[in-house]
């Protein structure tokens, strides 16, 4: 093989898009890939929030397994499958942006806006996460405050606290699909 076709094979294998292979992968895949600074600080973010959560419901889990074990089906069963469905539905939307750019990058190239957009995006479902602990934390958890916005989401009776992440959800989406 000349040096010639060695390099040509070189520069045939850099055009080909780097595989990720899953969501392990998109992780440092999608923070390569990305020119977006704002982007390149949710990346960990994501990660350590997304395993935070997950350890936290999955300890969780084992507590409601080990306190309701000697009971058999009916309410237990569903309450411990709702558990974890509510544990999928904050982490869902954590990981949502880094799969998408990742996939983006590797599929059609750089969007240094797209990137941009939906990492503020995924901030701010962060911040909705932070005001739903507010709403819904029990009263005797609840510290007194001089802070009217802190004191309007303690008001707030605790169902309330789902329309934050609900609606940070939905800004996820629509950024992705606005400028998709």
């Amino acid at each position: 093989m000349t040096d010639a076709t060695a390099e040509q094979s070189v520069t045939a294998d850099d055009d080909k898009p780097e595989p990720y292979n899953g969501l392990p992968g998109a992780f440092p895949y999608a923070f390569r890939a990305s020119d977006s600074l704002l982007f390149k600080a949710y990346v960990p973010v994501a990660l350590l929030l997304s395993v935070a959560i997950t350890l936290v419901f999955s300890f969780g889990l084992i507590t409601q397994l080990a306190e309701t074990g000697s009971v058999r089906g009916g309410t237990f069963t569903f309450s411990r499958s709702f558990f974890l469905f509510i544990g999928l539905l904050l982490v869902a939307p954590l990981l949502a942006p880094v799969l998408s750019v990742a996939r983006r990058h590797r599929r059609t190239g750089s969007s240094v806006g797209y990137d941009r957009a939906l990492a503020l995006s995924a901030f701010v479902f962060i911040g909705s996460i932070y005001l739903a602990l507010l709403t819904s934390a029990p009263a005797e958890l609840r510290e007194p405050t001089q802070s009217v916005v802190v004191g309007f989401f303690y008001s707030l009776p605790p169902i309330a606290g789902v329309v934050p992440p609900l609606l940070a959800t939905l800004a996820i989406y629509l950024t992705h699909r606005l400028l998709k």
